[in-house]
This record gives structure tokens, sequence and C-alpha cells, in this order.
């Protein structure tokens, strides 16, 4: 017997409760309509030339990623103006930027920034036996300026026109990185123009050579009023060789900022994810920059985007502090099934113990109909007592193998008890002299 209830038992829960769960499913799959899709796990970013400070920073963001098992690709260019072409044509999805050389790009209104990394200063070698003090003494010298395509060429052409200075007095020669800087310490070129972090090897080497002497701006002060995107920044006396006194004065630079700039269409979780990179990298600070000041919501290229706004407000994302990234961006992007849990869960809370009474009473209530009709049946002079004596015990036998909760057992037995009262009612008609 206990083998034929319990596929009953499960036949009424799925009566009771079937409705309901279809229900919440159908409303969980309306609602993972409107879930975002997944972060990619491989995105590409565009940095700069093998022996610039932009590609040693882009293979530490490499590694930081990894961690979190998303695939950094890091790709050479050669320079700020190539890599914001590469950025508005969909090449790459995230790039550093050297301040002061957008807005001439299709597509740029499609750019965001995450923010400010570091100063870029702007590095002026020149040969010691030469005498420069200001940029119009580099007039007629043999003067690197970068490659086409570089941010180094575009804002050394912008200070050098200030100073009169162009291709028509000089000779400004498009060569940059480690082919100027061995150009000009093999004495091939007068000087040369850098835009670079002094952790680039490149600026190291310079600093270090000992017939190579930096140009200090003696005038910084007027090219920030004019180039509003420019800082002015101090090499400290002595801080790149103490013993060798290097540099023997303090040197003042004009600094601008890197920038790490995406396409507005990147992940949002992306972006967060890239900006704890960038603040693990540069929050210590360096020559420049004072610890914690970078990366920073100042010295933007582009608008800055709203993940990033958050960010400098309130830090990572909650989950991504405390889940691994790809367990915070799933459950951040499930938070729309909340929808359904809330509006279909909750009204059914309420409504299911209502429904389930009235089920288990059904199964009690339901034979009181029968056992009425039989009771009215023996106040008729015609009625066929042997025929309701049947029908009530078939009744009392399937009353006794009702199954309800313990808590519904009062109602059962009062059931039987009237079931009882009727057949008492039948052996009164059917043995008068009782």
């Amino acid at each position: 017997m206990s083998k034929q209830r319990k596929p009953r038992q499960r036949k009424d829960r799925l009566n009771i409760f079937g409705p309901a769960v279809l229900l919440v499913l159908l409303g969980f799959i309306l609602a993972y309509q409107f879930v975002k899709p997944a972060p990619p796990d491989h995105i590409r970013l565009a940095t700069g030339q093998p022996d610039g400070a932009y590609y040693l920073f882009g293979q530490q963001y490499q590694k930081r990623l990894l961690e979190e098992k998303i695939h950094l690709e890091v790709l050479t260019s050669a320079g700020s103006i190539d890599n914001i072409g590469l950025l508005t044509r969909g090449e790459v999805d995230a790039t550093l930027v050297q301040g002061g050389t957008t807005g001439d790009t299709p597509g740029e209104a499609s750019l965001l920034s995450l923010g400010s990394l570091y100063f870029e200063p702007i590095w002026v070698f020149y040969r010691k036996e030469l005498s420069v003090s200001h940029l119009t003494d580099l007039q007629g010298k043999r003067t690197a300026i970068g490659a086409e395509g570089s941010g180094t060429r575009s804002l050394a052409l912008r200070l050098l026109a200030q100073n009169d200075i162009n291709p028509s007095n000089s000779p400004l020669l498009e060569s940059s990185g480690r082919s100027a800087a061995d150009a000009l310490l093999e004495g091939k070129i007068d000087s040369a123009f850098f835009v670079a972090s002094p952790m680039s090897p490149v600026v190291r080497a310079l600093l270090d050579a000992e017939h190579i002497q930096l140009m200090s701006f003696e005038r910084a002060e007027a090219y920030t009023r004019t180039h509003r995107f420019l800082s002015s920044v101090t090499l400290p006396e002595g801080v790149i060789n103490l013993k060798r006194n290097l540099p023997d004065r303090p040197t003042t630079l004009l600094a601008a900022s890197a920038n790490l700039v995406v396409r507005e269409d990147l992940h949002p979780a992306l972006m967060d994810l890239l900006l704890q990179a960038a603040q693990g990298v540069h929050e210590r600070g360096g020559w420049f920059e004072e610890s914690g000041q970078f990366p920073a919501p100042e010295y933007l290229v582009y608008p800055l985007s709203s993940a990033a706004e958050r960010f400098y407000k309130y830090g990572p994302p909650l989950l991504q502090r405390y889940l691994p990234f790809w367990a915070a961006t799933l459950v951040d992007r499930l938070k729309v099934m909340l929808l359904p849990f809330l509006a279909l869960m909750i009204p059914l809370f309420k409504i299911m113990p209502p429904i389930y009474r009235w089920r288990m009473r059904s199964r009690i209530y339901r034979w009181y109909r029968e056992v009425l009709a039989i009771d009215h049946q023996l106040f008729k002079a015609e009625a066929d007592l042997a025929q309701a004596r049947s029908a009530l015990d078939q009744i009392e036998y399937d009353v006794s193998h009702i199954e309800i909760p313990l808590s519904y057992a009062e109602e059962l037995y009062d059931l039987r008890l009237h079931i009882s009262l009727i057949q008492q009612k039948l052996e009164r008609l059917d043995r008068p002299d009782l």
C-alpha cells in the first residue's frame, strides 16, 4: 500500500507546486533575455615601440590580467597618434595615449579615458659641447623629433613652431626611440626629443651618458599657460646618480600625462579590471609623482568613462573585491534575475499556503457532497437502503485511504464521524424495531 501512496504523493505535490515552479522558470527565462553578455577573455592593448615605457607597462598589465584569466595581447605601434587610429578603427580595445595628441582622427567621439597614469616628461637631450638653454637655440641644429604617427613628433612640432623652428630652417628628423638615442650618442645628430617615463631604457641610457646634456625648460610656466595639458615638474639634483651628482642642478621639465584610453563599447567589467591593473602598477609613484597620486581622473585626453568615475569614487566593485573576476562578473550579470524572484516568488509565498490548505481540505470536503446526497435520499419513502449502504461503505473505504498532513486530521475524523452517523441512521431505517 505504501508503494501505491508514494506516486500519489508525488503527483499531488506536482499538482500543487508544479504551476508555481513553471511560472518562476518562465520568469527567469524572460529575465535572462536582458542579461548582459559575458566579458571577453581576450583583449588587445596598443602601446608603443618595444624599447619604450608604454610597452613595458603593457607587459605589466598583461601579467596582472592573466591572474584573472584574461589574456591581454600587447601590440607595438609607432606611438600615440598611431594608437588612436588603431583604437578608432576597432583594431584594438584599449591603448596608452600621450596628452596633447588628439583631435584629428575620425571616430574619436567613441573613445573614453579611464584616467591618467603618470607624468610623461618631455626630455630634450643635446650634445654637451653645444650651448642650448632654450628651444630657440635648436634652430639650425639636427634634431630628432620622433617618428611619423608618434605623440612625440606631434608635441615637438608644436613646441618648436612656437619658437619659430620648422623644417624650412632646421633639419627635423623623423627618428625616435633607440635609433634616435644611438644617433645622438654617436654624434650623428645634435639633439633629440623624447616623451617618455624616466623608466624608459632609452631615457635612462641618455641620462647616464657623460657627453649628453638634458635641457632645463626655464620658461616652463609660459608653456603650461599656453598648453593646458602640460605640467611643470622638477628633476631633483642627484636623483639619477648621487655619486656623480646627476643632474648637477634641479632641472625643470615639461610633462604631459599618459592616459589609458578605451573604446566606449568595451565591457564595463574589463574597464574596472584594467583600472585595477593600472592602480597596481602606478600607485607607488615615481620621480615626479606622489605615492597614490595616480591613476587619477585629472589630466584627461578624452571624457572619463562612467565605470572609471565610479572606480575613483568608490574603489573596485564590491564583488570584485571578494570574488574572482569570473565569479564577480557572473553574479553582476545575473542580478537582473532578481526581478522575477521579487516579482513572482514573494507573491507566491503569500498565495501558496492558502492554495495548499484548500488542496488538503478539498480531499476531505469533496466527500461531503456524496454523504449529503445519501442523507437526503434517506428522507424519501422510495429510498433504496441497500444501494445507499453500499455507496456509503465505498465512501468509508475511500476516505480511510486519504493521505493528509496531521494538521488536517481533525477535518478527516469529522468526516468519518459524519459517515458513521449516516450509517447509524441507515440501521434505524432498515430495522425500525431497534
